[in-house]
């Protein structure tokens, strides 16, 4: 039996996701919603029907598991809520600091409706964060480490092309060579946030705009980039086109830790991702959550969950004894 797919939103993370469903066998992409004209969008897979968003209110019969793409910030903490009452629900909200408000929300949501309501999937927060849980448990005396890039922060380009005169922009996050080489010999050094990253930033400037504000602006830009060092590379429009046209990212979670009586022996456990495409990886973290939503929801687990609360078994469309035989 396949497990149908909606998708609400079809950005990069939406096309990310179907791309995904197409790899799955046991899944299928049921339906696409949006809340531009339908007839706007023009979905990958053939046969696949483009609905408004206003008919979700009608299709609980015809969806196992809604997946919901819209923005951290604004969408989704509106979004997951509304939805987990009617559907079984995937999003990849990732503002860290407010995920336990926005589990609230949902756990009172899903459980009103009796469906599974699975949180911020994706790599970070969603695979490193497991891995931070894994490294913590097995090294429980010890320092985590978290780097990202280098990639592009989608969230920090949209910041810049709000500035006035700003036509387009890609931010690049670097992780700083010393600090991660040092990490990785386990010194265990205390490192600042500007001595862990730095931001460098590919801008394409309106005609006769003022490069020296735009420079400050990006520059002194609280919550992005006043505590980094950052570098600001103003290029044309070809030169966007041709060299910064993809959304490549990754990153690395680092557990240093020591065991023995006396603490004498260091360990580093690393778990890295060096990614192409970062919705399409981040949709294929969520299509595997959503089946285990769907997996879940079969068995009565109501509510709002995270990884932490998903057995790895649940995310794989390989069987038990499949698993035991081959990647235990």
């Amino acid at each position: 039996m396949s497990i149908r797919v909606g998708i609400l939103g079809y950005g990069n993370l939406g096309r990310g996701v179907e791309s995904a469903i197409r790899q799955n066998p046991d899944m299928e992409l049921a339906a696409v919603f949006t809340r531009r004209n339908p007839e706007s969008v023009k979905v990958r897979t053939a046969g696949v029907k483009v609905l408004s968003a206003d008919e979700l209110e009608h299709m609980q019969g015809d969806i196992d598991v809604l997946v919901l793409c819209g923005g951290s910030a604004t969408d989704l903490p509106v979004q997951t809520p509304k939805y987990a009452s009617m559907y079984n629900v995937v999003d990849s909200f990732d503002t860290h600091a407010r995920i336990p408000e926005h589990f609230a929300a949902v756990d009172e949501a899903a459980k009103q409706g009796q469906k599974t309501a699975v949180i911020s999937c994706g790599w970070d927060p969603g695979m490193f964060s497991l891995n931070r849980l894994y490294s913590n448990c097995i090294l429980p005396e010890g320092q985590d480490y978290t780097f990202w890039g280098r990639g592009v922060s989608q969230g920090h380009s949209d910041a810049v092309r709000r500035i006035d005169g700003v036509k387009d922009c890609r931010q690049y996050t670097v992780p700083v060579p010393e600090a991660l080489e040092a990490v990785r010999r386990g010194e265990n050094p205390v490192l600042t946030t500007r001595q862990k990253h730095t931001r460098e930033c590919f801008v394409v400037a309106e005609e006769g705009a003022d490069l020296a504000r735009i420079e400050h602006e990006i520059k002194t830009m609280p919550n992005y980039f006043a505590d980094y060092d950052t570098t600001v590379h103003f290029i044309t429009e070809e030169e966007m086109k041709r060299d910064h046209s993809g959304l490549p990212h990754g990153g690395c979670v680092i557990r240093t830790g020591v065991t023995g009586m006396d603490g004498e022996h260091k360990h580093v456990i690393e778990y890295s991702l060096k990614l192409d495409s970062n919705p399409e990886f981040t949709g294929s973290v969520i299509a595997a959550c959503a089946r285990a939503a769907f997996r879940m929801n079969r068995e009565g687990a109501n509510g709002a969950k995270t990884l932490f609360d998903i057995a790895p078994a649940y995310l794989s469309a390989k069987s038990g004894e499949e698993l035991r035989a081959h990647l235990l």
